[in-house]
């Protein structure tokens, strides 16, 4: 199987003998793929298992590419894949900026390439001149605005979003929801958006899967 976007290729998660979940589905670049399901039946496992941190207590058959290359067996650092939570984590001893600059690529070489990428990433956030804040002192939608810039800025292959929405207000989660899904259409990233709110699925404007029952 090869071509671009996040492939599943006969996936079942089991447990304890049970079987889990099974999928067999294509997430295209820009497409956002939503996964619902009651607590229990495996959407945060299956995002696990794609960014390589699944509990070993699960097993696993079949198989995952990102642009046609394999992922099974790559430790989570060699994935390539962005992921966002329902908690922004931004760290609390670094800057807005050092947040940034935790995100880049070591291919960004230079002091004032590293600056010029954080610099833009504020402007495409509306945060331009909030660099030298305290993470603490942003809005809730300001730190998740800055997760996803974060989460851009290594550029990855696919974007994870694991109820990143969760937190917010009806109103910042309708402006932040619309932000992160440009966002990931204009950088062609196949996404999978785990979440239990039909508005988030209608949003996407793409595939909804519904896995499972929390008794299987």
């Amino acid at each position: 199987m090869t071509g671009e976007g996040l492939f599943f290729d006969d996936v079942t998660i089991g447990q304890g003998g049970n079987t889990l979940l099974t999928l067999s589905t294509r997430v295209t670049p820009g497409e956002i793929c939503t996964i619902m399901g009651p607590s229990g039946s495996g959407k945060s496992t299956l995002l696990a298992l794609v960014t390589g941190t699944i509990d070993r207590s699960f097993t696993v058959t079949g198989r995952i590419l990102l642009n046609g290359r394999d992922l099974t067996g790559l430790p989570p650092q060699d994935r390539h894949v962005g992921m966002m939570f329902q908690d922004d984590i931004l760290f609390p001893h670094l800057s807005v900026a050092g947040n940034l600059a935790f995100g880049l690529r070591p291919n960004v070489h230079g002091r004032a390439a590293r600056q010029a990428a954080i610099d833009a990433a504020l402007i495409d956030a509306g945060l331009e001149g909030y660099g030298d804040r305290d993470p603490a002192t942003l809005s809730g939608g300001q730190r998740a605005r800055i997760a996803l810039m974060r989460v851009l800025l290594s550029e990855p292959g696919a974007l994870l979003l694991d109820e990143p929405f969760s937190k917010l207000d009806a109103t910042m989660r309708d402006q932040i929801r619309g932000f992160v899904f440009d966002h990931a259409r204009a950088n062609r990233l196949p996404t999978l958006l785990v979440t239990h709110d039909p508005g988030d699925a209608a949003a996407t404007g793409g595939p909804v899967i519904e896995i499972g029952d929390s008794r299987t």
